[in-house]
């Protein structure tokens, strides 16, 4: 097996190097705008890609978004019209990392004046930086919330069929789909539970 050459390597860390791109741009989905998917999208659009980000929730940050609503009684999620939250945090939560770890290589985890610098920080904390992310690398036009994909497939020319669903307000929904030449899939896991089918 071949080591890569310096400038490969460069290019595979991340770096902002001047090797020419080899490939034209691309059309890019990136399934959830949490932490994944919004350094995902972020690092495709450096390549040159469009990139539309699909995220089922109405804001950024994936997991470190906060509801005090909890699931229905329906805990194994048989029932399909039961209220289903997407979060596995609670109000006092805060990082058993030092944000030092949590950030980002080449955007770090900075104290922000006026906002929670402890070392280990609340889960709010992890929020803001996320959406300052999203905001400094202008990610959120290419995001659209309260978008659930709900079937990926590859078509015979090898592309890959995305079917989402907008979700309104009003309980209006909108199925929509778009061909792209790659999927990210960067939702969370366990957010839906498997129930084995056993007679």
């Amino acid at each position: 097996m071949a080591m890569p050459t310096t400038r490969t390597a460069l290019t595979v860390a991340g770096s902002r190097s001047t090797v020419p791109r080899r490939t034209a741009a691309k059309e890019v989905a990136v399934i959830g705008a949490g932490a994944a998917g919004l350094v995902a999208a972020r690092e495709m659009r450096r390549e040159g890609h469009r990139v539309v980000v699909f995220e089922l929730g109405d804001s950024v940050g994936g997991t470190w978004v906060y509801t005090p609503e909890v699931e229905s009684d329906d805990l194994l999620g048989v029932d399909p019209k039961r209220m289903v939250v997407q979060t596995s945090l609670y109000r006092s939560l805060r990082t058993n990392l030092p944000r030092e770890v949590m950030g980002f290589f080449d955007y770090p985890f900075k104290e922000v004046p006026g906002r929670d610098g402890r070392r280990f920080p609340g889960h709010e904390e992890v929020l803001a930086y996320l959406s300052d992310f999203a905001r400094d690398f202008n990610l959120l036009k290419c995001i659209r919330f309260k978008t659930d994909v709900f079937h990926v497939s590859r078509v015979p020319d090898g592309k890959w069929l995305v079917q989402s669903r907008k979700v309104f307000d009003d309980d209006v929904s909108l199925d929509t789909n778009e061909l792209f030449d790659g999927v990210l899939v960067c939702n969370g896991h366990y957010t839906e539970p498997r129930i084995a089918d056993i007679p």
